[in-house]
């Protein structure tokens, strides 16, 4: 059983490969330019002094750029590594099989069938171009994040959020799930922001946030 440690280790490039338009990036060799008030600045940087994290261009992260179904469930399922290894199939699943518009050929194909296969709740619909909400993003992504983890299901006192009435009803869990978690964190007025477009930045720290976790509560 791997230990916790090194799933953070082997963080891999391609998960944050996927933050590239059509899924390739740029070395960032120098330190980024554009991470200046940028929340979560420290934890972005951190993955990048680890080699874990690359940009747009040498110095370019473009923090602010919205995340597409493609390159975040790339990051979901690179990052938490999740894979077909322990699951029993007669045959190799073909992502045109399982979703309606993603080719077989497409970069971010395998994430595709990795997330579904482990649970990660992805419908057959989806645009792989269409930009992720905030509360679409997190739901994929906890619920990868306990798959990876084997999380037990836990009864928690639901936080009170102020736009809980924009919530997805079906995301509900996922998001009371990752603010105990620390995924997530509300803002100073206690929103979540639901529909608003997930970024660069944001995901690349939920993702953070998800693996510290995990480190902190590997499995038994």
């Amino acid at each position: 059983m791997r230990m916790r440690k090194n799933a953070i280790a082997a963080l891999t490039t391609v998960a944050l490969l996927s933050f590239s338009i059509g899924g390739h990036l740029s070395a960032a060799d120098s330190q980024f330019r554009d991470l200046d008030h940028v929340n979560g600045k420290e934890k972005i940087i951190s993955l990048k002094e680890r080699g874990l994290l690359k940009g747009v261009s040498d110095m370019q992260f473009l923090p602010s750029s919205k995340v597409t179904a493609a390159q975040g469930i790339q990051l979901i399922s690179g990052g938490l590594q999740l894979s077909l290894a322990a699951i029993d199939l007669n045959q190799a699943p073909q992502a045109s099989g399982l979703f309606t518009q993603v080719k077989d050929t497409a970069w971010y194909a395998e994430a595709f069938i990795n997330a579904y296969y482990n649970g990660v709740d992805i419908p057959k619909g989806t645009n792989p171009a269409k930009a992720l909400t905030k509360e679409e993003f997190t739901h994929m992504l906890i619920q990868g994040m306990e798959k990876a983890g084997a999380l037990p299901m836990i009864k928690i006192a639901p936080a009170n959020i102020a736009d809980d009435s924009e919530l997805e009803p079906s995301y509900q869990g996922s998001i009371q799930r990752s603010l105990v978690y620390k995924v997530n964190v509300l803002d100073g007025k206690g929103n979540f922001h639901p529909k608003s477009a997930i970024t660069r930045a944001e995901a690349a720290v939920m993702l953070y946030n998800a693996l510290e976790y995990l480190n902190a509560h590997p499995k038994s």
